[in-house]
């Protein structure tokens, strides 16, 4: 955790009486998460409240600005989903939320009101800003580096030969040119810069940079890079191959890999390694070409191959093209998972899971991704409490289950996604309770099959409504906790969730006429997963208003899916006006 920006703090109410001492909520720590690039979260502690009825908003403004703008409300976390090492004081509870889609390197003011209907309450206002894309220091001292095996120091005409060499004599601020060439073997690296003054090591100078870790050996070594206990570290345009671990990043702090070509391993990047005393914090992973070893279709179940996978607070991985991989992008467990963000990726070909973001705690955001050719799409299993968050993801050919709710997640929250798949549009195939898990304004489309949506699993706590469904024919509507529906009229009528989900017929639903897949088996190019909404489509103006998640919608109401009618495709996968200093998003 950051330390709190409190500005002031107004007390609303006085205590109540003493006869009312455990229903009304006594306001405690408020917390600022570890801020991203467009991203800001909160965690607020809470005493009392035993009926469960306060609630608190989250608002915000550019500093210097006069109007607040809101945010979603505060989510409850269910203390009883928070890991042993990761317990609340005795008595307390908390409410937790994020703000999205903010501007970079911004100061921002945030209003955060906890009310309660018997009573007590509080407004507090907090500054934060959010971080900058990472750049290479002002005042640079810029040293060469070639393929050699030691030596050199550094200049145009006496560069160091071989980046062990190099590494040896970095100093914090430095920019090394990493020039074309193949340097063999595997790379340690010992030197780290400072905050703002990061060691930058810089390929794409006049040619592709290698490093080949495995080089002439007969087996491939283990770790290409190893960056344990590294920190303020760039990587840039360098090409990595030949190790079963590309790179590995333990006990790390504010490493970027930017523009980087990563294969010929099992694993891309690494980083799970972490503790309090150096926890894994701030990474930038953005605009990687990451290519693992694993065919479509699935064949051999889930294989041991992931493209990034991390631990720790504070991350941001976007516009990374992912593909061939069980999973393209995982957190996971070894360190709490907070405040970190994935969005604008480019996934495919991925036999498990497209996007883990399993052993999350809370304020993960998942946002605008693209997944074609996944055997299962988002997976939360487990989620510690969250809130995790979900949006505006475009999936296309899943072979399963959209979301992967299994193993017992608590607090997930899955707004405006479109998923297109063969068979029954949303499957949960699970014996283990699900928890507090909200839905709204997604778009499911699918073919023949029991169920338009099928659950297995005990749902308790959980809210799914607004959601668009189309394709069948299903023998029934909805099996929900054991009961089943049989008609969409049904459900409206009278089951428990789904009151205002919307039929949509597939067949005029997205531009270009683009249907479900016939068969899962098929590899379609990235480019088939184009949903956006037609004009003439069912899912327009049916779903619901979210703060700071459909501001700007057009129409009558909000569209269903991840597009509003009439929107440009985001950018998905690295940008083509890529530099080595980066860009806005």
């Amino acid at each position: 955790m950051i330390s709190l920006a409190l500005i002031a703090a107004f007390v609303l109410l006085s205590c109540p009486p003493k006869a009312t001492a455990g229903l009304w909520a006594e306001p405690g720590t408020l917390e600022l998460e570890r801020p991203t690039l467009l991203c800001l979260g909160v965690s607020w502690q809470v005493r009392g409240d035993d009926n469960h009825n306060a609630s608190a908003t989250l608002e915000y403004r550019q500093e210097g600005q006069e109007a607040w703008q809101r945010g979603l409300d505060l989510f409850r976390v269910d203390p009883a989903a928070l890991p042993q090492d990761r317990l609340l004081p005795a008595g307390t509870w908390l409410m937790a939320g994020s703000l999205f889609d903010l501007e970079e390197d911004t100061e921002y003011q945030l209003r955060a009101t906890l009310t309660d209907p018997e009573g007590g309450g509080e407004v507090r206002l907090l500054k934060q800003r959010t971080r900058a894309v990472p750049r290479a220091f002002a005042g640079v001292r810029q040293l060469h580096v070639v393929p050699g095996g030691g030596g050199g120091s550094g200049t145009a005409a006496d560069p160091f030969w071989g980046l062990a060499a190099a590494d040896s004599q970095a100093q914090p601020g430095d920019v090394f040119l990493v020039h074309a060439g193949v340097y063999t073997g595997t790379w340690t690296l010992h030197s780290s810069g400072e905050p703002g003054r990061p060691i930058v090591w810089r390929g794409g100078v006049d040619g592709e940079a290698i490093l080949d870790a495995q080089g002439q050996a007969a087996e491939r070594p283990e770790r290409g890079i190893s960056a344990t206990g590294i920190h303020d570290v760039h990587f840039e345009q360098l090409t990595v191959r030949g190790a079963q671990f590309l790179m590995v990043a333990s006990h790390a702090q504010r490493l970027v890999l930017r523009g980087c070509h990563l294969y010929g391993g099992e694993y891309g990047f690494t980083a799970t390694a972490g503790d309090s005393a150096q926890p894994l914090l701030d990474f930038y992973l953005a605009d990687n070409t990451i290519e693992g070893p694993s065919t479509w279709p699935r064949t051999q179940g889930i294989e041991d191959a992931r493209g990034i996978q991390v631990s720790g607070m504070g991350h941001v991985i976007c516009h990374n093209r992912v593909r061939g991989f069980a999973d393209a992008i995982d957190t996971f467990q070894g360190q709490a998972c907070t405040a970190i963000d994935i969005y604008h990726n480019e996934l495919s070909e991925l036999t498990d899971d497209g996007i883990e973001l399993d052993y999350s705690d809370r304020n993960t955001r998942c946002f605008r991704n693209r997944l074609t050719n996944v055997f299962q799409g988002i997976s939360v299993q487990p989620v510690y409490g969250g809130p995790v968050y979900i949006f505006r993801n475009a999936l296309y050919n899943v072979g399963l289950e959209t979301f992967k709710l299994h193993n017992s997640p608590s607090g997930v929250l899955a707004f405006h996604n479109t998923s297109v798949k063969q068979g029954m549009p949303l499957v949960l195939w699970t014996k283990a309770p699900v928890y507090r898990v909200i839905t709204r304004n997604n778009l499911f489309i699918g073919t023949a099959g029991n169920y338009a949506f099928e659950t297995t699993a005990p749902m308790e706590g959980c809210d799914f409504d607004r959601d668009g469904f189309g394709g069948g024919p299903w023998e029934e509507f909805l099996k929900w906790n054991e009961v089943r529906y049989p008609t969409i009229e049904e459900v409206w009528g009278r089951a428990p969730v789904e009151r205002q989900a919307v039929l949509v017929d597939p067949e005029t639903c997205f531009t270009g006429g683009l249907r479900a897949p016939g068969q899962v088996e098929v590899q379609f190019p990235v480019e088939v997963n184009d949903l956006r909404l037609a004009a003439s489509s069912g899912a327009l103006d049916r779903g619901e208003r979210l703060a700071n998640i459909n501001d700007g919608y057009s129409g009558a109401a909000p569209d269903l899916g991840a597009f509003e009618q009439g929107a440009e495709l985001p950018p998905y996968g690295p940008r083509s006006n890529f530099t080595s200093e980066g860009q806005a998003r």
